[in-house]
């Protein structure tokens, strides 16, 4: 396991016949050359400056550029990290959506607000595990919202409610296929946030239905990614199906403890077969 922060990337002048290195520094192997790794497995993108998260996903860039295989792709970490190009993505692959406003100006924002019913949940464009959301449904707290998004030259996203009844369901896609699900269940009756990092209940699913299912993994397809956490919240009511967000870089806690599964041992199989297309797993399964 290597940090972002030990990345070393050395171009241009070099002895003869010195290709370009990218190399990750640490006390127990100094200069572990990346390039010459059969894959790489992208847990997450560390909380930096601008600048190093730049630096941190080109670096990922490069390695697949070289022809070493990266999970998930650094195109589909940035197509999934940014929620209002992963919410367009799936859109555009048919699969239906809460309505959604992205806009940058607090004017913008506090008509969309109405036009949403004066109750909307308001998403940091970048983040996970429920952090940063707040669920706003009267106009003075909405303006304290919108101007302290302003102060710090925020993006506004909202979202319409879907009345879930404190439920939704988390399917995780490997290979273009689910292999565990769950059901996450707000720790507040009724609750809208079933994260399991923000204290959320989860319990496994047996089986998915087909029709959630396949939504999951057009999902993932969509999107570009080899695995992913992908939110599926069906209406209390109505039983509409609605694709809420799709994670390519997961934690898969709450899954692994609801199902039993091992879900790092899948990747790992996953990866084998990156690597080498039609090989047997090494487990023989």
């Amino acid at each position: 396991m290597l940090p972002y922060e030990s990345l070393v990337a050395r171009l241009g002048a070099a002895p003869a016949g010195e290709r370009a290195r990218l190399s990750a520094q640490r006390e127990a192997r100094p200069g572990e050359e990346l390039l010459a790794a059969d894959a790489v497995l992208a847990r997450i993108i560390p909380a930096g400056s601008l600048e190093q998260i730049i630096y941190r996903v080109d670096a990922l860039h490069w390695l697949e550029d070289a022809g070493v295989p990266v999970v998930n792709s650094p195109r589909a970490i940035e197509r999934t990290v940014d929620k209002f190009y992963t919410s367009a993505l799936l859109q555009r692959a048919g699969l239906r959506t809460p309505e959604t406003v992205v806009c940058e100006r607090p004017d913008d924002a506090l008509a969309a607000f109405r036009e949403l019913g004066c109750d909307a949940i308001v998403k940091p464009l970048f983040g996970s595990m429920g952090l940063g959301m707040v669920r706003v449904s009267d106009e003075e707290t909405a303006w304290r919202v919108a101007r302290a998004l302003d102060a710090i030259r925020g993006v506004y996203y909202l979202q319409r409610p879907i009345d879930h009844g404190g439920r939704d369901v988390r399917a995780f896609v490997v290979g273009g296929r689910v292999v565990g699900a769950i059901e996450r269940e707000s720790r507040e009756p009724g609750g809208w946030r079933t994260n399991v990092s923000r204290g959320g209940r989860a319990r496994a699913i047996a089986e998915l239905p087909a029709e959630w299912a396949d939504a999951a993994v057009r999902a993932a397809a969509a999107v570009g990614a080899d695995y992913a956490g992908v939110d599926l919240l069906p209406e209390r009511g109505t039983g509409t199906l609605y694709v809420l967000e799709v994670n390519g870089i997961p934690g898969w806690r709450g899954l692994q403890e609801a199902t039993g599964l091992d879900v790092s041992a899948l990747l790992v199989r996953h990866l084998e077969q990156v690597v080498a297309p039609g090989a047997p797993p090494r487990d023989g399964r």
